[in-house]
């Protein structure tokens, strides 16, 4: 009886330790699982993570190539907007120029047309020289009336004292002048002085001269050849406009001292000119 009880005992037992080793192992197997689970869990997270940071320093890669690339490009374009700034800048320069060397121009235009008037009027006879002021030479222009037309020129035989050959080579010469050969007028004057040296034309052929090199901007054989005119003619009704031709040209030079010094002589020596009233306006823009 004890045996058989101690049997059950033995029995009983060993289904307890046998139910209680099972539930461990699947206790076991359970708490198993969750770690597993977790780790799986944490590894996707970390996966998503540099995932994320992979994608992130992607985009930081392409930010970067799309500087590099667009750098040269940033750099010319900067370049060029500077460059038409600058282009803005001269072409306003450029014209402002430009409107100063056509309003000179135009002085010089109506300055030569007065004066060619008035010598074509004095060699005609037309024009008397007015009587000299104080302290004045003789030979100053009288100052045309403003407003009135020019008279109508005289024939070329009508300058006193010029022969026929002497009229036609002094107008074939100024017919070039006219029509703007300064150079082929410059060379017909120079012959003409060489042929007639003595002719009443002949202080108007070396006044031309000057002007003519005036013309072609050439200002210093300018200035020698109406100071030639003033030397060897110092009589002549030319001489004011001799010597605001010379400060003309001096200006040009950029010699402003001398332009103001010659044309102070000029107003002192023949006040009574019309070049000598046009020297006291042009002073005033040189002061």
């Amino acid at each position: 009886m004890r045996r058989n009880k101690f049997r059950g005992l033995l029995a009983l037992a060993g289904i307890l330790l046998f139910v209680g080793i099972g539930a461990s192992s699947v206790q076991a197997g359970m708490f198993d699982d969750d770690v597993a689970r977790k780790q799986i869990a944490e590894q996707a997270r970390r996966v998503d993570d540099l995932k994320y940071q992979a994608e992130g320093i992607s985009a930081r890669i392409g930010k970067i190539e799309e500087s590099l690339r667009n750098q040269p490009v940033l750099e010319l374009v900067s370049q060029i907007e500077a460059l038409k700034r600058e282009i803005q800048g001269l072409r306003g320069q450029i014209e402002v120029v430009n409107n100063g060397v056509e309003n000179t121009a135009k002085r010089q235009r109506d300055m030569y047309v007065d004066l060619d008037t008035r010598m074509r009027r004095i060699e005609s006879g037309g024009g008397m020289p007015a009587a000299p002021g104080p302290g004045a030479d003789a030979g100053a222009v009288s100052p045309a009336t403003p407003g009135t037309s020019p008279p109508s020129a005289a024939p070329p035989a009508a300058v006193a004292g010029a022969t026929a050959d002497e009229t036609r080579a002094y107008e074939a010469a100024q017919l070039l002048r006219r029509n703007g050969n300064y150079q082929g007028a410059i060379n017909s004057f120079q012959s003409f002085l060489g042929q007639y040296p003595k002719s009443p034309l002949a202080h108007r052929a070396q006044y031309w001269i000057g002007d003519s090199y005036f013309n072609l901007r050439d200002y210093k054989n300018a200035v020698s050849s109406q100071q030639k005119l003033i030397a060897t003619y110092p009589d002549s009704a030319s001489a004011p406009d001799a010597m605001l031709n010379i400060a003309s040209s001096q200006a040009e030079l950029g010699d402003g001292v001398s332009a103001r010094r010659t044309m102070d002589a000029l107003v002192a020596r023949y006040p009574a000119s019309e070049a000598a009233e046009k020297a006291k306006r042009r002073i005033t823009t040189l002061r």
